[in-house]
């Protein structure tokens, strides 16, 4: 009998299943050849090209794993469209439909799939601007940073008179190296271009002194939803109205009642008009919440319709605004430097950017590893922070602590090619996909109760998160943060550091991964840390309201009152 007729049948699915215990063995280069093997004979095997991509970068092979995972995520995108009843073969040759499919996906948060549509619809000759943003969009929703920027400049290019398309490009620059600088020069670009027109003199504006009368403050947002219904509802709630007059100015109705004294809804009003109305309501501070994000109305402050404006809480960024006078910055922001990346003067407030109101919270709860056994740590940020600093900060603490396991909670995660792609990303670096567990959107109260299953929350770097962090604290999750070099990297140091949490705040990789181990190795030193979490933020000023209000209150007077100096000495 011939020797070939004792060995085993070839499997494809048994060599994958070997290779994938080669690459997380050590053994990539031995993992490449036989995925390689298999590809020849079935090219059409999905996870063999996930694998494949991933062997290469645990080779050292990144340029190999970037350009594999591409074509893994290509295929596997058509291969879902195609499952789904769409028509492959019409994507490339009907933008419209092609525009259609990418709109049907992105609404069910599939972006990764969706891009593959969308970048049918977006080469087409004569794209539309919404087809080239909602590619660009797709893209960033991923992480997939480089790549979206290429193509909101495509879309700048394409559309060079329009301002809202730019604005897009100025989000996505803080997520690429470099990122304060750059969009501080982009945003300079864009007021140039949009917002170049001569701004009054303070002698100009009729505002008289206080003596006798309120100071009267606009907010201006394009909605007021969760994010800002948690913010600045608290400040609006208190804000004293025998001293103060307050008007919000809102692009849609709230979904509850707004206490302010008077509120605007601009909807389809233009800058122009918008800002007529702000002169005629008498405004002496206006401050922008939204600066370059869908909705905003900057073009109306452009215009300069108040004597002083000012950006905060959505905003800490430049606007590149010479309209606008002051940018509000907590303490932990203040690095040296930070001012040469701002048109705006930074306006120093204190330990807290604002007060934060979580909704009505579960009992407190111990550290589940008590009960688990093992350290559960997560993240509930945008896909978009989760960087290669970042993951590869986090496959290492997972390396160190046998067992763990990482939550990874977004809606974007729903999307099953973005799975496999951030699974192929940590299996690169050593860690077996089963220690990655994705988490969709999930509404109140169901959201806070999921913070019972978390011990350590890893707030990612040099993006840090921001309401997530807030709703970890509130439930008594203790938040590791790494605090970068400016202000923009500082953010998770105003989420833990006026809660006196300062061991949580590290200073490097080596530091952040070092402590984030010590943490997961002791677990009753662990859960008498999140008993005292919760108490902390408590009585923390972000709890104090009243306080935060009565204080930017005054930093408000003290504002006008510059300006009145000006006035007066006819400047």
């Amino acid at each position: 009998m011939p020797l070939a007729a004792n060995l085993p049948a070839y499997d494809p699915q048994v060599e994958v299943e070997l290779a994938q215990a080669e690459v997380l063995g050590g053994r990539a280069q031995r993992a490449i050849g036989r995925l390689e093997t298999v590809l020849q004979a079935a090219p059409d095997q999905i996870v063999a090209a996930y694998w494949l991509a991933a062997a290469r970068g645990a080779a050292g092979d990144w340029s190999g794993f970037n350009t594999g995972l591409q074509m893994a995520r290509n295929s596997h995108s058509l291969g879902v469209i195609a499952h789904a009843g769409g028509d492959v073969a019409a994507l490339l040759s009907d933008p419209d439909y092609a525009k259609q499919v990418g709109d049907a996906l992105y609404g069910a948060h599939n972006v990764a799939v969706a891009s593959a549509a969308y970048a049918c619809a977006a080469a087409a000759p004569g794209a539309s601007p919404m087809a080239m943003l909602s590619y660009g969009l797709s893209l960033q929703h991923q992480g997939r940073t480089d790549e979206a920027l290429a193509a909101f400049v495509s879309a700048c290019e394409a559309f060079p008179q329009s301002p809202v398309i730019r604005s897009f490009l100025l989000y996505i620059l803080f997520h690429v190296d470099d990122g304060v600088r750059r969009h501080a020069e982009e945003a300079t670009r864009w007021s140039q271009a949009y917002a170049a027109q001569p701004l009054p003199r303070a002698t100009d504006f009729p505002n008289r002194p206080l003596e006798g009368r309120r100071l009267r403050i606009g907010y201006v947002a394009p909605g007021l939803g969760n994010q800002l219904r948690q913010f600045l509802v608290p400040v609006l709630e208190n804000h004293d109205r025998e001293t103060t007059h307050i008007t919000v100015y809102t692009n849609a109705p709230a979904p509850f009642e707004v206490p302010a004294d008077t509120v605007r809804v601009l909807g389809e009003m233009s800058d122009t008009d918008a800002a007529r109305l702000v002169r005629k309501d008498r405004i002496d501070i206006l401050i922008d919440l939204w600066g370059h994000t869908s909705g905003s109305r900057l073009g109306m402050f452009g215009l300069k319709p108040a004597p002083i404006q000012v950006s905060w809480m959505n905003y800490v960024q430049t606007t590149g605004m010479p309209a606008m006078d002051y940018v509000l910055h907590p303490d932990g922001f203040i690095v040296p430097g930070a001012q040469a990346h701002m048109v705006e003067t930074i306006w120093p407030i204190g330990p807290v950017m604002s007060p934060f109101r979580p909704d009505p919270r579960p009992d407190p709860s111990p550290t589940p590893a008590k009960a688990a056994g093992f350290v559960t740590f997560a993240s509930y940020n945008h896909p978009i922070r989760l960087n290669d600093q970042t993951l590869e900060a986090w496959a290492r603490i997972l390396l160190r602590t046998p067992g763990s396991r990482l939550i990874l909670r977004y809606r974007y995660y729903v999307d099953e090619v973005l799975q496999n792609v951030t699974l192929m990303r940590f299996a690169a670096r050593g860690v077996a996909p089963d220690r990655i567990q994705f988490h969709g959107q999930i509404a109140q109260p169901d959201y806070y109760r999921s913070y019972a299953e978390i011990d350590i929350a890893l707030d990612p770097a040099p993006c840090p998160g921001g309401t997530t962090s807030m709703d970890a604290v509130a439930n008594g999750v203790p938040v590791l943060t790494f605090a970068g070099q400016d202000y923009y990297s500082r953010t998770g140091i105003v989420a833990v550091g006026p809660l006196g949490l300062d061991e949580l705040i590290t200073y490097s990789w080596d530091d952040y991964v070092d402590r984030a181990v010590e943490l997961a190795s002791d677990i009753p030193a662990l859960d008498a840390l999140r008993a005292r979490v919760r108490s902390a933020f408590d009585a923390s000023a972000r709890c104090d309201d009243l306080g935060f209000t009565r204080m930017i209150e005054g930093e408000f007077r003290k504002m006008f009152a510059l300006w009145r100096e000006r006035r007066e000495a006819g400047r």
